[in-house]
């Protein structure tokens, strides 16, 4: 749609040229003794050019060839020479600068020879050789300007084009670069998440063995200590070992968690591991558990995370026995095997009823999610008669990270 000032300035331009065509056009008949007298049809002519040229930015061509065809009509008539040629001017201009040559550059030699040379000395016109030789230099630097106006918009064209590209891979490249920190800010949520994540495990797993079996240990103290003395002190020997351990392994985990900001080395493997099976089960013991052990299959060195894993897992189901289900007995049994290495937790009935203070924790959800880190498998589940069985899976063979392209 048309814009309301280049709208103005097409009415203010067909208004100059009709003035010029009708009012000099007369003049130039009335001078020209051999040429047909204006009349209604020649004013009509006269008038077409004008008129059309309200519309040559919406319709260029058709312009440019409703006033060619006005133009030669006028001169073929009779009509004579004259102001006729300006509105043809215009319509030729902004035929040229729009759309291919073909639809207008041919037009110009036809015009010259329709209107210059032959064709108007075989009706008769005057006409001398430096009219023609004129005339023709004319059409050349008429054709020149609008080649070089339809050059000028050209260039302007791909000048705002590439701008606009630029524009448009500068936006592009901005998104991308949000996109980028969008992603490596999700990514480090996730890290921290995760490493969140893994603290609160390894603190559930390392003080809450300790501080159950110390829970356990300080009852029996408290209890004996003025009927039986000296099991109350073998309660707090007991009491004073899971400490110390707690203690040991509470700054093992600082360590390894200032390992990322200091020069401190942190552990490359726990404290005890499951190869170690009688002394992973001695707090349990002591705590008064009956713990049974089986081993089966031939034993092999694990990767250190299974290692970690295995043991923290017959930690915590033997913290949740000592918890849950006082006085029943624990077989531990481990089997390996070629690609894995299968942990089976027993524990029968509970002698007495827990005491009211004991209330559910984190302690399966951990090992679960110690068990699926590593592409592995754990359930827990009561069995029928009245015990509860911890069973966990765990891959022997970690697969190495593929590195980096």
């Amino acid at each position: 749609m048309e814009t309301s000032p280049a709208r103005r300035w097409d009415v203010l331009l067909a208004v100059v040229v009709a003035a010029i065509q009708l009012g000099m056009g007369t003049l130039a008949n009335q001078h020209q003794t051999t040429v047909r007298g204006l009349d209604l049809l020649g004013y009509l002519l006269l008038a077409a050019g004008p008129v059309a040229l309200l519309v040559r930015r919406r319709y260029p061509h058709a312009v440019f060839y409703v006033t060619l065809a006005a133009a030669a009509a006028y001169l073929l008539i009779g009509y004579g020479y004259g102001p006729i040629f300006v509105s043809l001017i215009f319509g030729f201009i902004g035929s040229a600068i729009h759309g291919s040559r073909w639809y207008s550059y041919p037009f110009v030699a036809a015009g010259y020879l329709l209107m210059v040379w032959p064709v108007p000395g075989w009706r008769g016109y005057d006409h001398s050789a430096w009219q023609e030789f004129g005339l023709l230099a004319w059409l050349i630097v008429l054709c020149a300007g609008a080649e070089g106006i339809r050059q000028r918009r050209a260039a302007i064209l791909a000048r705002r084009q590439k701008e606009e590209a630029a524009r448009r891979n500068a936006e592009t490249e901005r998104e991308r670069e949000e996109a980028e920190r969008a992603r490596e800010l999700a990514e480090r949520e996730q890290r921290a998440s995760e490493e969140r994540l893994a603290i609160a495990r390894e603190l559930h797993d390392v003080l809450a063995h300790s501080l159950s079996l110390i829970n356990v240990q300080s009852s029996v103290a408290l209890e004996l200590i003025d009927r039986k003395p000296e099991q109350a002190a073998t309660a707090l020997a007991a009491i004073k070992s899971a400490s110390k351990d707690a203690l040991g392994e509470v700054h093992a985990l600082l360590r390894s968690i200032r390992a990322g900001s200091s020069t401190v080395a942190a552990p490359t493997a726990p404290t005890i591991g499951i190869s170690d099976l009688e002394g992973l089960t001695a707090p349990a013991r002591a705590a008064g558990l009956v713990v049974h052990t089986t081993v089966t299959g031939a034993r092999q060195r694990l990767p250190a995370v299974v290692d970690v894993a295995a043991a923290r897992i017959v930690q915590e189901s033997l913290t949740n026995v000592v918890r849950h289900a006082p006085g029943a007995s624990v077989l531990v049994t481990l089997h390996y095997s070629a690609d894995r290495l299968q942990l089976t937790i027993d524990n029968t009935r509970p002698v007495r009823t827990p005491a009211a203070s004991s209330t559910g924790g984190h302690g399966i959800t951990g090992m679960t999610e110690r068990a699926n880190a590593l592409g592995g498998h754990l359930s827990a589940e009561p069995k029928p008669d009245g015990g509860f069985r911890v069973a966990a899976r765990l891959p022997t063979h970690l697969a190495r990270p593929e590195p980096a392209a």
